[in-house]
């Protein structure tokens, strides 16, 4: 079975040699993305013989994934793992990702850092941001993971081929899991250790959290448009219209208009047909580009 992983990478200099080395030692082929890092990131993974696909610019870790991605598929890996290259992951823990896709129980595994029960290394607002994350992401897939935001994963042939990914930003892990989701894929956790010593990270936790929200409710909005538009717009228009009934009772009692409640009635009420006729229209959209593919 061939096996690549694949490191996403942004000015990644001081972890991405010794990561390599680690992999070369257990003899896995590696493909680093370098996405338009400034520092010696890209010099020094070709320098150890790593797979090195540039990026000119800094596209964005979910571009830096899809290009990973395609590039395993045209090589014609059977699994691909996806490996942080902040050193955070343990090369020890490949095994165990890998082992559901070599016994043909999965197409994708996820290494979750909270399965085992164990993530008290975590940092607090990190561990709330994730877990509130994996609970829109469950929502809107109907897995029921516990980690939607682990970049360790294994990928098998099918599953990259199936899944081509098209979020640039760090929304992309919320996108793989929705449309594996609808292509049927089995997904399966395994427990992973992460290790914390020190800030590792090279995202902002507030802008990292917005864009994965926002790029969750964007695929939800896509895949289910009459839950997303039309549940909300059927509650509006029912308060709306609650409003509505109410001033007309009012003025056929007092003949005077609640300049206050009317508008919110009259409001509400618009509110809610703009958001079901944007359902129902993107609903037929999205039906028909399905059905001409």
């Amino acid at each position: 079975m061939k096996v690549a992983i694949g490191i996403p990478a942004f000015n990644e200099e001081k972890n991405i040699g010794s990561i390599i080395v680690k992999l070369k030692k257990l003899s896995y082929s590696v493909i680093v993305c370098n996405d338009g890092s400034s520092d010696m990131t890209g010099e020094i993974a070709k320098e150890l013989g790593a797979i090195v696909i540039d990026h000119p610019k800094n596209l964005g870790y979910g571009a830096a994934i899809r290009s990973i991605f395609t590039k395993a598929a045209d090589l014609d890996y059977d699994v691909l793992v996806t490996f942080d290259a902040d050193g955070q992951h343990r090369t020890s823990d490949i095994n165990s990702v890998l082992k559901p896709i070599q016994n043909n129980e999965a197409d994708i595994v996820v290494g979750s850092r909270f399965s085992s029960g164990d993530s008290s290394e975590m940092p607090k607002y990190r561990k709330i941001g994730i877990k509130a994350i994996t609970t829109l992401t469950n929502t809107a897939s109907g897995n029921k993971i516990t980690d939607a935001q682990s970049g360790f994963r294994a990928y098998n042939k099918k599953s990259l081929h199936e899944i081509i990914p098209s979020d640039i930003g760090m929304g992309v892990s919320t996108e793989i899991l929705i449309k594996a989701n609808k292509k049927n894929l089995r997904i399966v956790e395994v427990p992973i250790t992460v290790l914390y010593g020190g800030d590792t990270s090279t995202h902002n936790p507030a802008s990292h959290g917005v864009s994965v929200i926002m790029s969750t409710m964007k695929f939800i909005s896509i895949e289910h448009p009459l839950k997303f538009y039309g549940m909300p717009g059927i509650i509006f228009l029912i308060v709306g219209l609650f409003f509505v009934i109410w001033t007309i009772q009012g003025f056929s009692e007092t003949r005077q208009i609640i300049t206050n409640i009317s508008l919110i009635g009259i409001g509400t009420t618009l509110f809610g047909v703009i958001l079901i006729t944007s359902a129902i229209m993107l609903y037929s959209i999205v039906s028909v580009i399905r059905e001409k593919r």
